[in-house]
């Protein structure tokens, strides 16, 4: 039989068939993936081939194989320094929730994910979340960052799950795809989804008010299925993002406005740090390149893990 995980507990896997049957299954002695150091060698999104077994009048799947991903996100595992944690798998798009405070969204976040959804080539769209709430200076932040992230390409959107602003928008890009959405606690990724599909009610908690932190409240990836056609993938809040497996040399073509003037740079092989004659500096110089996303590039390039180590992702 053949299925989609739609929830992953680390030892046990929801799979739904195309028919809609559900079976909880588990993995088939040492099951790894090739080339593939991971936590979770199956992840929310991976289509795998099963096959039913029955223990005490109980029907439960075994996982054989899996089948070719067309992408997926994956990042630093928290615990294991040379291990990966797959977040999700086959992913039409992904929605990254920022705000600007309470809490706050940080630059050197939202670009190490861009990254990475660019390397695995997963398209992405920013939701500038809790717009109601947003007045004087953080109003002009807000319309700052949409403005440096349009300008490179990324569709940005400011929206309210608390008042509905731009909901129906969100809802319009959603359907017929299978959407992730991703952001640090407390962004409000679980009260957008109750939003977007109030049935599914899923469980939300206020800000921490000590930390100024949103509180854990999805433990574990998870797909549902939308009423208007949509697959939505809601994820764990992440306080860090740890960029894996690019080389030096790389890191510069996922970020778009680096890419494309790279071939005005004096090297071919230049990394925009200390080489005489590159665009990617000269340009820096003259205000066309944001300096936080430089700031970003640089924080990758010297494997500066500080922004991801303090994580505590609960599946981990």
């Amino acid at each position: 039989m053949t299925g989609t995980v739609y929830k992953s507990t680390g030892s046990w896997y929801t799979v739904k068939t195309a028919l809609g049957a559900t079976y909880q299954c588990r993995i088939k002695g040492k099951f790894r993936l090739k080339d593939i150091k991971s936590t979770n060698p199956i992840a929310v999104g991976d289509v795998v081939d099963f096959e039913l077994e029955t223990k005490n009048d109980e029907v439960t799947g075994v996982i054989e194989s899996i089948h070719d991903r067309e992408n997926y996100i994956v990042r630093k595992s928290v615990n294991l320094s040379k291990q990966t944690h797959i977040i999700a798998a086959n992913i039409d798009q992904l929605f990254l929730l920022i705000t600007i405070d309470n809490p706050p969204t940080f630059t050197s976040f939202i670009d190490r994910f861009l990254v990475t959804a660019q390397a695995y080539d997963v398209k992405t769209i920013l939701l500038f979340n809790k717009i109601d709430a947003y007045f004087g200076d953080t109003l002009d932040e807000v319309k700052y960052l949409a403005h440096v992230y349009r300008k490179i390409g990324y569709e940005c959107i400011g929206i309210s799950a608390k008042t509905g602003k731009n909901i129906d928008k969100v809802k319009a890009l959603m359907k017929d795809k299978v959407s992730m959405f991703a952001g640090h606690s407390g962004v409000g990724k679980s009260t957008l989804v109750n939003a977007i599909e109030p049935s599914l009610d899923l469980k939300t908690k206020e800000i921490s008010n000590q930390h100024m932190q949103g509180q854990h409240t999805t433990t574990f990836a998870e797909m549902f299925d939308l009423s208007f056609g949509a697959k939505i993938i809601d994820t764990p809040g992440i306080k860090g993002f740890g960029v894996v497996d690019m080389d030096k040399e790389e890191v510069g073509d996922y970020f778009p406005e680096f890419f494309a003037l790279k071939q005005d740079c004096k090297f071919n092989n230049c990394i925009h740090i200390d080489e005489p004659k590159c665009a990617v500096k000269e340009a820096l110089d003259n205000d066309e390149i944001a300096y936080s996303r430089y700031k970003s590039y640089v924080q990758i390039i010297e494997g500066d893990d500080e922004h991801y180590r303090t994580d505590n992702w609960d599946t981990e």
